[in-house]
């Protein structure tokens, strides 16, 4: 049996993630803030579980790892795709936006990871890591997020190097756009027509797409599996072409 904790799985990209690993057989714990959402989500596989609440503390990470372990007996993989993008260069950033960000797209990993750190070893299991193209490369008017991103890509380098000898892998994964309601949610912020947006982002992509949910999954999928069993501590980007 192969057990996954997915964060962020309400929606998006989280969401088809642990839809995902369902389909393939795993049994998954969906964790996300919006309890209805999280439903609609289980509603799709019976081997999908729910976990609500929120991930702010240390605590919380340690309370939903031992849920986990307490609901399946082990874990195998975690996934830390939960995240947010607030929208500022550096002299626009608030004290509280530059805290929030960091606390969700960086502390929340760190501290999952670590308290997840003895089953993934126990069980020779793998993390990834949902990162960002632009913790490789930095963008515009996002400095928190593209810092926090960053944080993420080389938390996920120094685990790997850390942690390989004893099994355990550790990747993050980098995507560009991705049709997801965040990047809805980022069209209204710039007071656009999300279709006007899309179009907008597309055409910014070498490949004239961006990229869609599953297919963000089916490398998480991947990464996790036996097929990739000598990939640790890389940054994969999926982002059509763009920062090639």
């Amino acid at each position: 049996m192969s057990v996954v904790l997915v964060t962020g799985a309400s929606s998006g990209i989280g969401a088809a993630i642990a839809i995902a690993f369902a389909e393939n057989g795993w049994d998954v714990m969906a964790a996300g803030r919006d309890e209805g959402r999280l439903e609609e989500v289980a509603d799709v596989s019976e081997r999908i579980v729910t976990w609500a609440g929120e991930l702010a503390e240390s605590e919380d990470c340690d309370d939903l790892i031992a849920d986990t372990i307490d609901e399946f007996g082990e874990l195998y993989c975690l996934v830390n795709n939960a995240g947010i993008i607030v929208r500022g260069a550096v002299g626009d950033t608030s004290d509280d936006d530059w805290r929030q960000t960091m606390s969700v797209n960086l502390d929340v990993p760190f501290f999952l990871s670590r308290a997840a750190l003895p089953h993934l070893l126990k069980s020779e299991g793998s993390i990834v890591n949902i990162a960002s193209d632009w913790g490789l490369r930095g963008g515009e008017r996002a400095a928190a997020y593209c810092a926090s991103k960053g944080g993420l890509v080389l938390l996920t380098k120094a685990m790997a190097k850390d942690y390989a000898r004893a099994g355990l892998r550790i990747n993050a994964i980098c995507p560009g756009d991705v049709d997801t309601p965040m990047l809805a949610a980022e069209a209204e912020a710039a007071g656009m027509d999300i279709d006007e947006y899309m179009e907008e982002a597309s055409e910014s992509v070498p490949s004239g797409r961006i990229a869609e949910p599953e297919e963000v999954a089916s490398l998480a999928l991947y990464l996790a599996s036996e097929a990739a069993m000598h990939i640790n501590g890389t940054a994969i980007a999926i982002d059509g072409g763009g920062g090639a």
